[in-house]
């Protein structure tokens, strides 16, 4: 009887704390009939990745996709995420180390942030974008949100460089 009790007791640890430490979301989930091209996935890291919650999203460039240098990173994101950004707290880092912004716009009206670094960033370059103190929307989902760049000097067009498909828990 003490056996049973104990394995009983076992398994609902298991089984309560199994949701707690699969609840911070990373790389995109198995998108079966539509979105982007599996070459344009993004990885990405949700640190609480919940409903409601306040959040850290952690989005990855990876050195490869970054064939030109950087003056502009552009993020859009659909009209039905109804999540909050804060453009104070935007960062872009290079090597886990912050880079200085010139300047973060979140125009929440057309659903873009344009994020500008004070010297361009070099080529090839392995670029994380965190976003913190972001308030998740109150209702999870899945959330394109899409990449793109504008190179120094260049005609002042944004390049698309991919897509993070953000999913956020109920």
């Amino acid at each position: 009887m003490r056996q049973l009790f104990s394995a009983i007791l076992i398994t609902g640890l298991a089984l309560t704390t199994l949701p707690k430490i699969a609840q911070g979301q990373g790389l995109p989930g198995i998108t079966l009939f539509s979105g982007p091209d599996k070459t344009n996935i993004l990885n990405y890291f949700l640190e609480s990745g919940r409903s409601g919650e306040w959040d850290r999203y952690k989005l990855r460039l990876p050195a490869d996709k970054l064939n030109l240098a950087i003056a502009e990173v552009s993020i859009t994101y659909p009209d039905y995420y109804k999540g909050t950004i804060d453009p104070d707290r935007v960062q872009i880092r290079i090597q886990n180390q912050p880079i200085p912004l010139e300047e973060v716009i979140w125009d929440q009206e057309n659903h873009i942030i344009q994020i500008y670094p004070q010297e361009p960033i070099p080529a090839g370059t392995k670029v994380e974008i965190v976003l913190s103190n972001v308030k998740n929307p109150t209702f999870g989902g899945v959330f394109n949100f899409n990449a793109n760049i504008r190179t120094p000097g260049d005609v002042p067009m944004l390049r698309y460089v991919g897509t993070w498909i953000l999913s956020i828990d109920d």
